[in-house]
């Protein structure tokens, strides 16, 4: 599994697993309990493939600050995003050199601390590195062009009298 089915949602504590979709919504399975919820489409559901961090030079995915995390940890637990927030910077500041301290929170990295540490506790951690890999793998696909369909033939209709 990578973070493509992984979701956040709005005012409900922990993470959940996209299981089916429905006409009004979806149905969502709670990574820490196992309980199935269903969500709305008026919910604001944020998937976490989608997110990304605010570094000086631009964005980097979450996928990639995962990935991070669990190479500095040795796909063990980080720290609890329970710690003060000096060091919680101290932290994220030795795991991502250049994010943006402006416009990153507190908040936001005690949200991905407890994100990764809720991943790993379930042994999805070793499942982030093969979605990042394939996309750094990808090969160029060479097009050819369609070969036209030869034209059809009219049939010459003879009347034989």
């Amino acid at each position: 599994m990578n973070l493509e089915k992984i979701l956040a949602i709005s005012g409900k504590p922990g993470l959940y697993v996209l299981k089916v979709q429905t006409r009004t919504g979806f149905v969502a399975e709670s990574l820490t309990d196992g309980k199935k919820i269903t969500v709305n489409l008026k919910s604001n559901v944020s998937l976490l493939s989608e997110i990304s961090i605010y570094t000086y030079d631009g964005e980097k995915p979450l996928t990639e600050v995962m990935q991070r995390i669990a190479t500095n940890e040795n796909k063990g637990q980080a720290i609890s995003h329970k710690e003060d927030n000096a060091t919680l910077a101290a932290y994220f500041k030795e795991i991502l050199p250049d994010y943006d301290e402006e416009r990153v929170y507190p908040s936001d990295i005690k949200k991905v601390l407890n994100w990764y540490n809720t991943l790993q506790a379930k042994d999805l951690v070793s499942d982030l590195a093969p979605a990042a890999a394939e996309a750094a793998e990808e090969t160029p696909v060479v097009e050819e062009k369609p070969k036209k369909a030869p034209a059809a033939k009219k049939a010459k209709a003879k009347k034989e009298e």
